[in-house]
């Protein structure tokens, strides 16, 4: 199927579909190109540190930041960030809702030595279990987007004792959110938020900023890198506590600006979700095809998986759209279906979507 040749007129404008590393817009491209005097400066002086506070300023109007909230950063992705909320905002014991692999992956650096184990509510990839108290837990995590299944979980607080602990790597940007509902809400840049990976943000309160800093001032061991005390004092300063990555915070910074003078938040998610009905829709009416997330309350806008039946070869279609120029829809690489998964991020087109249905429907048909 790879040698199929689709018609130039039903191919997308940009075939860029991945669901991170993410497409880049060429406008941040050019915001790189127009920044040289930035890139290789130093971090700790001005120019920099303009531009820190340019992206701290502008996600704190994209999200409307509650009062005393505060934007937080940090070097390592989100990643990092599971180990240093370990570290430096689990008290005593945790609890997670797992309903893919990035939810389940925070749940395991939460089983940490110095932690009692945490309580853990699973559910099968495809759905999400309920969000119930459970006695005895500091901190209530989730993820807004399970990126590896397509799941969505809405942003509410999880119960009144424990802070609530929102992954919104995906999420953020192209899902609207009551950050109110939340305690912290983090995220790195490389989905939505259309810049490379490497750092992580988080929209914090001042319950979780408290809980922090009396972690840090209790005794307890916490490596520099993985300190969360650290990165608030240092994301207060406009920095980080050793080198970001320039290009990222320029990408990101330019993005930010797009996203906001293009309406918001708000924007942002209608785009998302019309992107997502183009998917979901041409998923139910092909006879060989289903949305992957049976509950159309628990479909992503921003993450849409598709099964196919045994007549059809998801890994064939992926091979051949690649052969075309319309790449990374493959499904996650653990999850084992006979599927594609299709980013409908915010710098994602809804055209394009609409071009890639049209490029399936050809391949099918032959």
């Amino acid at each position: 199927m790879s040698d199929i040749v689709i018609p130039a007129d039903l191919l997308p404008a940009d075939g860029r579909f991945g669901c991170g590393p993410s497409k880049v817009r060429p406008e941040q491209v050019a915001r790189l190109q127009s920044s040289l005097d930035l890139l290789g400066t130093s971090h700790r002086q001005a120019p920099v540190k303009g531009l820190v506070r340019s992206v701290r300023e502008g996600l704190a109007e994209l999200f409307s930041l509650p009062d005393g909230y505060e934007v937080l950063l940090g070097n390592g992705g989100s990643t990092a960030f599971w180990d240093a909320a370990a570290f430096s905002l689990i008290e005593r014991r945790s609890h997670h809702l797992t309903f893919g692999e990035f939810g389940a992956k925070f749940a395991k650096a939460a089983a940490a030595p110095w932690l009692e184990a945490p309580s853990v509510a699973s559910a099968e990839p495809g759905s999400r279990p309920a969000l119930e108290a459970v006695e005895g837990v500091d901190v209530v995590a989730y993820p807004h987007n399970e990126t590896s299944t397509g799941v969505f979980h809405p942003v509410v607080r999880g119960q009144a004792d424990a802070l609530t602990v929102v992954d919104a790597t995906s999420a953020a940007g192209g899902l609207a959110v009551d950050v109110a509902e939340s305690d912290l809400y983090y995220f790195a840049p490389q989905k939505n938020f259309a810049a490379d990976g490497g750092l992580w943000l988080a929209l914090a309160s001042p319950a979780a900023i408290e809980r922090i800093e009396r972690i840090g001032g209790s005794g307890r061991y916490i490596p520099e890198f993985l300190s969360l005390p650290q990165a608030v004092t240092n994301s207060r300063l406009d920095q980080t506590l050793n080198t970001p990555a320039l290009a990222t915070l320029l990408l990101l910074d330019e993005q930010i600006r797009w996203m906001l003078a293009s309406g918001g938040l708000d924007a942002m998610a209608a785009r998302t979700a019309e992107s997502a009905s183009t998917l979901y829709a041409w998923a139910e009416a092909r006879p060989e095809a289903t949305p992957f997330v049976t509950d159309p309350a628990h479909r992503s806008d921003v993450v849409v998986t598709i099964d196919f039946d045994e007549s059809v070869d998801a890994a064939a279609l992926a091979k051949a759209l690649r052969a075309n120029g319309v790449v990374d829809t493959e499904p996650y690489r653990k999850l084992g279906r006979n599927q594609l998964r299709v980013a409908s991020f915010a710098a994602i087109e809804p055209a394009d979507v609409l071009q890639l249905t049209r490029c399936l429907d050809f391949l099918l048909e032959r």
